[in-house]
């Protein structure tokens, strides 16, 4: 089954305590696709300026990813730069140069259309929306956000919400979007917008899944040493997107499963800058850190 991401395509500048990089390539639909092209076919809607490597598209052909809905516009490309403090545990932006990605306009090439699977990467919920407006009745529909577009956005939000089957977003997010300080009731209130289903991640501490009478959490895989956790959001999301659409059903099981395979793809992003440690994945590398991460979780069966 194949699937469709709507979002940003970007170079980015970034500095963590296991070093530097400059003008490497990123961006949400970039994250995504790389980490959904292992298990489905993937095709990418985004905007790059003139300045964008054909190289870096090529990078995407190798893996299978359908590029021509990815724009070619006068302007430079969208460009990010940030700081890891020297235990991750905060990142300052340095700068954020929006440039041709500020007039993004989604189009949905024809061809494209009838896409069952669509994920609704960060941006504005009216492109959003515009996008769920171009598609054809699409079978399973998935949509990140971010505190700027709850802050600045949220009537627009809260309309696309309505229009889609799930919501990926971080603890603090969710607290924002629902107003409520505790995970189950943030969920409780999330899903009454309209979700089916809702996926707080919370980074190193693991993921839920949270869906009606439905609360379910799998533990990030422990790594020895991390690189760069940029991108690591949406290559969860990618990997999970990539295995429902590879199993071909959108059931309970099957978003279990997913968060695992989110999971597991995701912790191999943060090995390496930019896409590079999930671009050199293969489904083999995958299944050897399955058994790794069912390693970590202990039988919880009490004998009484």
């Amino acid at each position: 089954m194949n699937l469709i991401v709507v979002g940003s395509m970007a170079y980015d500048s970034v500095e963590t305590p296991a070093g530097k990089v400059d003008r490497a390539l990123g961006g949400s639909a970039t994250f995504f696709s790389m980490a959904s092209s292992l298990l489905a076919p993937t095709a990418v809607i985004a905007v790059v300026g003139e300045d964008f490597d054909e190289a870096d598209l090529e990078r995407l052909r190798a893996r299978g990813i359908d590029v021509q809905g990815v724009s070619r516009v006068a302007g430079r490309t969208f460009r990010w730069g940030g700081r890891y403090s020297r235990y991750f545990e905060t990142r300052e932006s340095l700068f954020t140069e929006l440039n041709v990605f500020a007039d993004f306009k989604p189009v949905i090439p024809a061809s494209q259309r009838a896409t069952p699977i669509v994920f609704l990467a960060n941006i504005h919920p009216t492109l959003q929306r515009d996008v769920l407006d171009q598609m054809d009745a699409p079978r399973f529909v998935a949509l990140d956000t971010m505190n700027f577009w709850i802050g600045g956005a949220l009537a627009e939000l809260r309309e696309v919400l309505k229009r889609v089957d799930l919501l990926f977003i971080n603890d603090e997010e969710a607290f924002e979007l629902s107003g409520v300080g505790m995970l189950a009731g943030a969920a409780a209130e999330i899903l009454k917008m309209g979700p089916r289903w809702l996926v707080i991640k919370r980074g190193e501490h693991g993921a839920f899944l949270f869906g009606e009478g439905v609360a379910r959490y799998v533990p990030a895989v422990l790594l020895e040493r991390i690189v760069d956790p940029t991108g690591a959001g949406d290559t969860f999301a990618g990997g999970f997107l990539g295995w429902l659409a590879h199993k071909e059903r959108f059931d309970q099981a099957a978003l279990e499963e997913a968060m695992v395979a989110g999971t597991l793809v995701a912790s191999h992003c943060c090995e390496g800058f930019s896409v590079d440690a999930v671009e050199a994945l293969d489904v083999e590398a995958i299944r050897v850190r399955q058994r790794r991460l069912a390693a970590q979780i202990a039988d919880l069966t009490l004998s009484w």
